[in-house]
């Protein structure tokens, strides 16, 4: 496609409204903003899409959103599944209760009943709705944790879980051959609501959500013991965990949480935040020094769309907060539950743990503790959500924990995506249960390393932006993939596994055998002394992505060797 003749098509098409028209007048001449706008194709990938909010064939805009709707709407009708109806739900994000409303109308115009939300709601709270609707699929208005000017789209098959091979590739196959956008249907929200295709979803779904959630608390009593004791505060970011996390903690019995003010409404410009997400400590600024002033046991903070959790709790001896990475998180609530469900006889010796593949290796060490079977899938927690639809068809095993290193678990089976609600009210939970045994949830911590070992893990995210950046992120993948690599740091690689081609090398004995996942681009290096490494693009950013574990014998040797091993494995990527 050339961008200037795709330019001047939008200019002139009479499917392009007047609006769109202007704002691309207003850019002639600015060739280099042009061709970002329209290099390319926003790409309906395998989570859906994901973009910079603007008009262009490289953005989200009404057009873009209406056509992935229109496909998505084409292959439902080809399935027969369309009287089952779609729902859809949105976060605090610019445009998003707007996309919301037109992917709704789009799907009714093809005669697709829709299940619309009232107002803003978490992720795992679609997921919920799409499997307690009995639904076709869902679609969720969202960029997680982008930066303010993105949104996306994601969608979810009838499991709750987002889309996986092989309806993925089929629902982007319908997407692409909407050829022309004139092609995307229209109706108005009237004619849709007289046939009873626009269907709004309120407090009913709320509540049945809340009821699950409650389902999964392991200790009332000691949350009604330790309610007035525990203080918490809370941050949603500007986002969608506003009133769930409100709502759940209350009724469960917790009395001192304290919402940071200047982020407790929904605000799409995250105005005081660089970057509104949970992984960056540099979000939790407001809320430390709430926390400071509380004299907080625990700070917690929830993305836009609610389904990733961050943390800091306090040092007793320091009285510092310290912070939590997505791994230590995770494990602090894994730990718990795992341990409380033995405790309880209700542990089911067909229990699985289910972890992507640049999750901690701490996550093998609890899992052979508990006898239970370890499952690792590639990142995103589509693939924690397909194994938990294969383990419900086939009732062969019984699902305990999954998580991913990037801030989110899921503590139950009401939901096939990651709950930043569920996770802080477990996490709440956990802390009032450590604390009537005499423990903060920072000894805790600690007790959980000198049982297992000192596992440690850090990312690092190489931003390039652009069709040039694109490409440098493809020459970066291309010579990491084909050079023969013996050591990183001072670690000699044992193992070599390639993703894309499904093939692991045995670096020692020189044995090649399958990888056994579906393939992704991403490339493992599996070191000696239970270290590891691993480099992949992002999927939804313009960045290559580099994951480093290591065991150290204790805190401080488990720092310095994280440091040595993260340089060296950024070296390795940036030079190649």
């Amino acid at each position: 496609m050339d961008y200037l003749e795709e330019y001047k098509r939008w200019c002139e098409d009479p499917a392009f409204d007047e609006e769109t028209k202007k704002e691309l007048l207003e850019i002639k001449g600015n060739e280099k903003e042009i061709e970002d706008r329209f290099y390319r194709e926003l790409e309906f990938g395998t989570a859906g899409l994901r973009g910079v909010i603007g008009v262009g064939t490289n953005r989200m805009n009404k057009y873009t959103v209406g056509k992935a709707t229109q496909g998505l709407a084409n292959y439902i009708i080809k399935k027969g599944v369309q009287d089952k109806g779609v729902v859809i739900s949105f976060d605090s994000r610019h445009m998003s209760p707007e996309f919301s409303k037109l992917t709704a109308l789009v799907l009714n115009a093809n005669g697709i009943k829709t299940y619309i939300m009232d107002k803003l709601r978490p992720v795992p709270e679609l997921s919920f709705a799409v499997r307690e609707l009995k639904a076709t699929a869902g679609i969720m208005i969202t960029a997680s944790h982008n930066p303010p000017k993105y949104n996306g789209y994601k969608v979810y098959w009838n499991d709750g879980a987002q889309i996986v091979s092989p309806v993925d590739k089929e629902i982007i196959t319908e997407v692409q051959n909407v050829k022309d956008y004139a092609d995307i249907k229209k109706i108005t929200e009237q004619e849709a609501k007289e046939k009873g295709l626009y269907n709004i979803v309120s407090k009913e779904i709320d509540d049945r959500y809340i009821e699950e959630l409650k389902k999964c608390v392991l200790n009332p009593e000691i949350i009604k013991e330790q309610g007035e004791n525990l203080k918490i505060v809370y941050t949603p970011l500007h986002g969608a965990g506003n009133e769930m996390v409100q709502r759940i903690l209350k009724e469960l019995g917790f009395k001192n949480v304290f919402v940071v003010p200047e982020q407790e409404m929904p605000d799409g410009d995250f105005p005081t935040v660089s970057y509104p997400n949970p992984e960056d400590p540099k979000a939790f600024k407001l809320a430390l020094e709430l926390a400071k002033q509380k004299e907080a046991d625990v700070v917690l903070a929830t993305d836009p769309d609610a389904d990733r959790l961050g943390i800091f709790t306090k040092d007793p001896i320091t009285g510092e907060y310290i912070n939590y990475n997505g791994n230590m998180s995770a494990l602090l609530i894994a730990e718990y539950e795992i341990s409380q469900k033995q405790e309880k006889g209700i542990l089911p010796k067909n229990g699985m743990v289910i972890k992507t593949i640049v999750s901690t290796n701490l996550t093998d060490a609890v899992a052979e503790a508990y006898n239970l079977e370890l499952i690792k899938v590639l990142t995103g927690f589509k693939h924690i959500g397909k194994v938990m639809r294969e383990a419900e068809e086939k009732q062969d095993k019984k699902y305990v924990f999954g998580f991913e290193e990037s801030y989110g678990c899921l503590i139950g089976e009401y939901a096939r995506d990651k709950d930043g609600i569920g996770a802080v009210m477990a996490l709440c939970e956990a802390a009032a249960y450590y604390k009537s045994k005499g423990l903060t949830l920072w000894e805790q911590m600690i007790n959980i390393y000198e049982k297992y070992g000192y596992y440690k893990e850090a990312q690092i995210s190489i931003v390039l932006e652009g069709s040039e950046g694109a490409n440098k992120i493809k020459e970066m993948m291309s010579s990491m993939r084909t050079k023969d690599i013996d050591k990183i740091g001072d670690y000699k690689v044992l193992k070599f596994k390639d993703y894309d081609t499904n093939i692991i090398k045995d670096r020692i004995t020189g044995d090649t055998t399958e990888t056994g996942l579906p393939k992704s681009n991403v490339l493992y290096y599996e070191l000696e002394n239970n270290s590891w490494c691993c480099v992949r693009p992002s999927g939804t950013e313009p960045k290559i992505k580099l994951y480093i574990g290591i065991k150290g014998s204790s805190m401080e040797d488990a720092d310095k060797k994280l440091q040595d091993l993260k340089q060296a494995m950024e070296d390795l990527v940036r030079n190649a």
